[in-house]
């Protein structure tokens, strides 16, 4: 297992010498938020898919898994220190490892979920599970049915073309509240569209399961994402409304995965 430790004041950007490090760290005090925490890599290997976990200033916390969408990790490594900041010990996954075409992802999302239970850092129990676009599939997909292992879902802007015209098979696989939120104008690829959810929020009633929608109705796909896989600008960012998300993600924490 490789470990190594990751300073995030640029996402996937590391420095190769001390000059650079010591001109990093000084553009840190004076750019970087209270909340960015440090956050630890490990490669992908036997005990689970590639994570990068951020410990509680605490030393513990109860387990939130964050999955990232299709362009990778580097976009979200802000929400999940976030995470870290409020006091939970915050694990991120890659979403290709979560919903793929190879069908490894409640595979590899149990071994993530193992692997952080047994983190020093975790509180024991079940953990949370927030994912993004892909990851947001993912979580619906693989999470929502380990009642025994998952407290609650979360998904922003989820991939849901596969199941569009599934739904109420699909939702009868959920076993833990859920909670989504997408954006009114998002056509991304046509893979994460509204019509889709209000048709699992239709079978969610059908089926009384724990499932609550909130539309942002000017909203494209990735409307909380300051920055992209590379560091640019995200154009589609919407600071009131990942603002309000947040605030629902954090009440649906308070409730199902509290703090201790």
């Amino acid at each position: 297992m490789n470990t190594r430790l990751c300073k995030h004041l640029h996402p996937g950007r590391y420095f190769a010498h001390a000059s650079a490090l010591l001109i990093g760290w000084l553009f840190a005090v004076v750019c970087l938020p209270a909340f960015a925490l440090e956050g630890v890599f490990t490669e992908a290997g036997p005990d689970g898919p590639a994570q990068t976990a951020y410990a509680p200033a605490s030393g513990v916390g109860p387990v939130v898994i964050v999955i990232s969408g299709q362009t990778g990790p580097n976009s979200y490594q802000k929400y999940a220190s976030e995470l870290a900041g409020l006091g939970y010990y915050s694990v991120l996954l890659t979403g290709k490892d979560i919903l793929n075409p190879e069908l490894t992802g409640e595979a590899n999302l149990k071994k993530a979920i193992a692997r952080a239970q047994g983190s020093p850092n975790a509180l024991k129990g079940k953990v949370a599970v927030i994912g993004f676009s892909l990851g947001g599939g993912g979580a619906l997909y693989n999470a929502t049915p380990l009642g025994d292992l998952v407290s609650m879902v979360v998904a922003y802007y989820p991939y849901t073309k596969t199941w569009a015209n599934k739904m109420p098979w699909f939702v009868k696989r959920f076993r833990v509240p859920v909670l989504v939120m997408p954006g009114g104008k998002d056509r991304y690829k046509d893979c994460c569209v509204i019509e889709s959810v209000r048709a699992m929020e239709e079978a969610a009633k059908q089926t009384g399961a724990k499932f609550e929608l909130v539309e942002y109705p000017e909203a494209n796909h990735g409307f909380n994402l300051e920055q992209g896989a590379n560091g640019e600008p995200m154009g589609a960012y919407r600071s009131a409304d990942a603002a309000d998300a947040w605030r629902h993600t954090v009440d649906m924490l308070k409730q199902y995965q509290p703090l201790p």
